[in-house]
This record gives structure tokens, sequence and C-alpha cells, in this order.
């Protein structure tokens, strides 16, 4: 285990370092070429911004207003008859627009039932398996003029449940 702790941290700058070394072998203008990355990055950080904007307020206002917490309170009445407990609907409602809102949610879940926890295993195991799908759509979909999605919002869904249906099958297994 202590190799595995000792070659992470020595991943990233190799990574950097072999990258230099390519672009040097290949007469590349690594500066140059890093400068034009780094520019097309920031217009799109530009572009996509009041996506992200609009997404974190939406958000803020479900949490706010209560509405998160009667929608989850309906949907909790019956996950808990799947072996899913109610107390995460509102993390994985949340988690399907914004990772760090659910972060947030994922904190207060800890400080209420602990982290080794059957809720807090199900809640870090299907934080890490879930996707925040429509914040990925928007972004991506956005940046890249896509207009007809066909079926990547249901095929995105299948995976969260799936995803969430894992989350509880592992966390017993624990």
């Amino acid at each position: 285990m202590q190799f595995f702790l000792y070659v992470t941290d020595f991943i990233v700058p190799f990574l950097i370092v072999s990258i230099l070394i390519y672009g040097l072998s290949a007469e590349t203008g690594v500066y140059d070429t890093f400068i034009k990355g780094a520019r097309s990055g920031f217009l799109t950080v530009i572009k996509i911004m009041p996506t992200l904007i609009g997404l974190m307020v939406a958000v803020g206002i479900l949490r706010a207003s209560g509405f998160l917490d009667y929608i989850s309170g309906l949907i909790g009445q019956f996950t808990g008859y799947i072996g899913f407990p109610g107390e995460l609907v509102p993390l994985t409602v949340v988690k399907m627009f914004s990772s760090s809102a659910a972060s947030g949610l994922l904190l207060d879940i800890y400080k209420e039932f602990g982290t080794d926890s059957r809720i807090g295993l199900i809640a870090s195991i299907s934080m890490a398996c879930t996707e925040t799908i429509f914040y990925t759509m928007s972004v991506y979909f956005m940046t890249a003029k896509v207009r007809h999605t066909r079926y990547t919002l249901a095929g995105a869904l299948l995976a969260t449940f799936a995803g969430l249906a894992a989350s509880v099958v592992l966390a017993g297994m624990m």
C-alpha cells in the first residue's frame, strides 16, 4: 500500500515532464501551444458561465424554498420499500443538477448519520457512481451546439438508477 501512495505522489509531475519532453522532441512550441489551449479553455469557461450560474441559483432556490424537502418526502416514502433510504432522496435529486451542492448535502448527511452508517456509506458510493446529468448535458451540448440529444437523458437516468442500486448493494456488503 505504501508503494501506491509513493507512486501517486509522482504521477502528475511525471505526466507534465513527459508532455514537455515529447513536445520538445517533436519540435513543437510547447509554451505557445499551452497558451493557445489555456486561451481556448478560458473562452469555454466564459461561454458556460451563464449556464453554471443559472443551475446554481436554481438549486439554491429549491433548497431554500423547502420544495426539495417536500418532493423528497413524497419520493422517500416509496424508496424505502426497495432499500434506498428516503433521507438520501434530496442528495440524489440535487446531484443530478450540481455536484458542489450535493457535496454540501453529503456533509449534512455525515453530520446527522455518520460516515460509517449505512446511510453514509450509500451516500458516499452513490456520489461516486452517479453524474450531474443536467449540468453535463446543458454545458456540453451547449458548447458543442447539439440540438437533438436523442436518448441521452433516458440513458443517463438509467445509468444513475443503476448506480444508486449498486450503492445500496455495495453498502450492504460492507
